[in-house]
């Protein structure tokens, strides 16, 4: 079976899908939706996903959107980078729910609007930078003792935080100030079948950043 992953490579959520792929060493092609054209991003709502978020991922008859099922499903169908007990599923989940909730969203937005747009500093990007700090601070003490988010190898929960900090594009964000996640970072960039997202992935905007073979960024 050959999956379609729907993205563009400046999406972080994209990257966690086509991360996973690539370590599960399935096989796959990337579908360029260019979130960047108002006419694109009307065509896929209207005939892919009526969410109209990236990413999407398809498959014979199965369609499946929002980066944390897709992650939970790709897992459950390999058997690879899931908890080994319920209690460790369920810890995969919390922290995934709180990547979506806490450590994606304003890291994500002010990368956005800083990187990419290229905004000028405001009242704004001062809290989501705020708010990004506070979240990689959590991170980093949860990394503090142990080698990945939940026991003692890689998970689809990693797998979900770790996207959007391999990207380069300007935040503001001290980088070294945290240093369990850069190493965390190393451990993930180590494992076969680990590749940047403007490898895996069609860009949309020819300035992205990339820094580095293992450059440490979703659409809002």
């Amino acid at each position: 079976m050959e999956f379609e992953l729907y993205c563009r490579a400046e999406s972080g959520n994209c990257y966690k899908v086509a991360l996973m792929l690539s370590l599960c060493n399935l096989s796959w092609r990337p579908r360029f939706v260019d979130f960047f054209n108002d006419a694109s991003r009307a065509e896929f709502r209207a005939k892919v996903s009526g969410m109209g978020e990236l990413p999407v991922l398809k498959a014979n008859n199965l369609t499946l959107s929002q980066s944390g099922v897709i992650l939970t499903y790709l897992s459950e169908a390999t058997g690879l980078f899931g908890g080994k007990t319920d209690e460790e599923r369920r810890e995969i989940l919390r922290w995934i729910l709180f990547d979506n909730h806490r450590f994606t969203p304003s890291y994500a937005t002010l990368r956005f609007v800083r990187g990419l747009r290229g905004l000028p500093e405001s009242a704004v990007t001062e809290w989501l930078r705020g708010q990004a700090i506070i979240a990689l601070e959590i991170v980093e003490e949860r990394l503090k003792d142990r080698p990945f988010v939940v026991g003692d190898d890689l998970t689809i929960a990693d797998i979900s935080m770790c996207a959007y900090q391999f990207y380069h594009e300007e935040t503001g964000i001290d980088r070294s100030q945290y240093p369990h996640i850069g190493a965390w970072l190393d451990r993930i960039a180590s494992y076969p079948g680990w590749a940047h997202p403007y490898e895996l992935m069609p860009r949309a905007l020819a300035s992205a950043a990339r820094e580095g073979a293992a450059g440490r960024d979703d659409e809002p």
